[in-house]
């Protein structure tokens, strides 16, 4: 069967040219994958985003030569020592102002409660700064202080570090409120993930230790996370300390839980109650065999 050329075009003015090749240009099939963001967010691409959540801080850390880790965790709530007094302060006017007020005898109980917790931000402030005057120097970078990054008592750590002239890192993860990293990270240290599950094992891989300060759910979720992967032997034994005994055996009924048969008894072990920073120091030390 014969078929006909098609007839000749006439060559493209440079006009029409540029404004084909620019539509080619424009096309986001034209961009090379690892520049299409919106290819790179698909949900096909997950397990490729998984992989870069996970080598990003791994190579940034190894060039950064750290070596070991603690974590530290509490409440993001818990406020510096100056502003919970000034919060308190407000609260009294206010209630003396309306003493019959509801609302404003809730404030002020609360103002109270957030004095009473502020003593945790300074000494996570000290811990932090014990630890790192301790443990770096311009080549060594051991027992490195980690948070999540945020404010309260993460905030309390990093800024501890930093008070020390030392690094710390802060690994935040994309939230609806309480996201921001706080000014005392340091900024090569500072990461942003969106996979809880790789931010967890970043906290994880490098600890040699956790302290957690008094917290809500996201502080007993890291809790629960270290406690089960060493009951299951995923994780070797490090100490895990809990700062005020009146706060945590308030808020997990531990023997409790050994009573029901729900955990083994000798799994009450696998922590130990603090009070200070000097203290939860010390327990870390004699773990490691530090003198």
């Amino acid at each position: 069967m014969n078929y006909d050329a098609p007839p000749p075009s006439p060559e493209l003015s440079p006009a029409k040219r540029r404004k084909l090749l620019d539509a080619i240009s424009r096309s986001p099939t034209y961009l090379r994958a690892y520049n299409d963001l919106a290819f790179l967010s698909r949900e096909e691409l997950r397990p490729v985003r998984f992989q870069l959540e996970l080598l990003k801080p791994e190579m940034t850390l190894l060039e950064q030569n750290i070596r070991s880790t603690i974590v530290i965790f509490g409440s993001a709530r818990v406020l510096p020592p100056a502003i919970a007094k000034a919060g308190l302060a407000k609260a009294e006017s206010a209630a003396k102002k309306r003493p019959k007020d509801p609302a404003a005898r809730d404030a002020l109980k609360r103002a109270r409660t957030a004095l009473g917790l502020s003593r945790y931000y300074e000494e996570a402030r000290r811990f932090a700064a014990i630890v790192s005057r301790a443990s770096q120097n311009d080549v060594r970078r051991e027992y490195v202080i980690v948070t999540g990054g945020g404010p309260g008592i993460m905030e309390a750590a990093n800024r501890g570090a930093y008070e020390a002239g030392a690094k710390s890192i802060g690994m935040n993860i994309t939230l609806p409120h309480e996201q921001d990293p706080n000014p005392y990270i340091t900024p090569e240290l500072c990461f942003q993930f969106h996979y809880f599950a790789l931010r967890k094992m970043h906290l994880m891989m490098r600890a040699k230790a956790l302290l957690l300060f008094p917290g809500g759910f996201g502080t007993m979720d890291e809790l629960f996370e270290l406690l089960t992967l060493v009951q299951t032997g995923k994780k070797r034994r490090i100490p895990i300390l809990l700062m005020s005994r009146k706060f945590w055996t308030r808020a997990l009924d531990v023997p409790f839980l050994s009573d029901q048969g729900v955990i083994s008894p000798g799994d009450q072990q696998l922590f130990e109650y603090v009070e200070t920073a000097e203290e939860a120091w010390d327990k870390i030390r004699e773990h490691y065999d530090w003198s």
